[in-house]
């Protein structure tokens, strides 16, 4: 035969085991991305689940559950519930990986203190250290308890709960006067009169005004008609 006919013979010899060669590269890449990915699986939603119903549900998949020892309170999520998970819901993961997930302890729940007696805001701010949230506060007002105090409260103190309502006493109502117009009046006498009733009077000397007497009230503060207190001040200006 040939030299040249050999050499044409063994280059297509060389040709066919390189296409069959690589015929069998592109299917064995292709087969191998095929298998992993029969692999691949969903990772379902397990946020709400108990822990019996996500081990259940990974188990049909093929993936494993691990659970985190600390449980979190959670006030959305029952206790023994799934409340968050790793890695999240939709994304893909091998068979045969584990789900982290941790699990609820249910609503924070602390222990109410004693509040009766308490200011306000006393009240206030040892329910913000402890934890515990202000439900429905109610007033009335009585001169039996002190002012601005908590008389009673929902639940009792060293109760488990998430809040506590409180009934404060506001004091009893201020008694108020109508101010008396005393322009005219003696300024002395006058001040007598109004501090009989518990109001602080100051009188204030003023400019001479001719015709009126010395010590007559020529203007006042509050003016006649408005309410007041017992212990609000009157000021009342007269003739020197």
């Amino acid at each position: 035969m040939p030299f040249g006919t050999r050499v044409w013979g063994f280059g297509k010899t060389l040709v066919l085991i390189g296409a069959l060669g690589a015929t069998f590269l592109i299917s064995f890449g292709v087969s191998m991305r095929i298998a992993l990915k029969s692999r691949d699986v969903e990772v379902p939603k397990l946020e709400g689940l108990t822990v019996s119903e996500a081990t259940e549900t990974l188990g049909v998949l093929g993936l494993g559950l691990r659970v985190d020892d600390v449980h979190r309170p959670d006030n959305k999520v029952a206790a023994g519930h799934v409340m968050q998970q790793e890695p999240a819901a939709g994304t893909t993961a091998r068979r045969q990986r584990t789900i982290r997930v941790w699990v609820s302890a249910g609503p924070h729940v602390t222990t109410v203190p004693q509040l009766i007696g308490q200011s306000e805001r006393t009240a206030r701010i040892r329910l913000d250290q402890d934890g515990v949230q202000i439900g429905p506060v109610s007033e009335f007002r009585s001169a039996d308890y002190p002012a601005d105090a908590v008389v009673a409260q929902n639940p009792a103190p060293m109760s488990q709960a998430p809040q506590v309502s409180l009934l404060l006493n506001r004091g009893e109502q201020a008694q108020s006067f109508v101010m008396p117009d005393v322009i005219g009046m003696d300024g002395p006498k006058a001040a007598e009169i109004l501090r009989a009733r518990g109001f602080r009077v100051s009188i204030v000397g003023t400019q001479q005004t001719p015709g009126v007497p010395a010590g007559t009230i020529i203007r006042q503060q509050p003016a006649g008609g408005f309410q007041v207190g017992p212990n609000d001040t009157v000021s009342l200006e007269v003739t020197p």
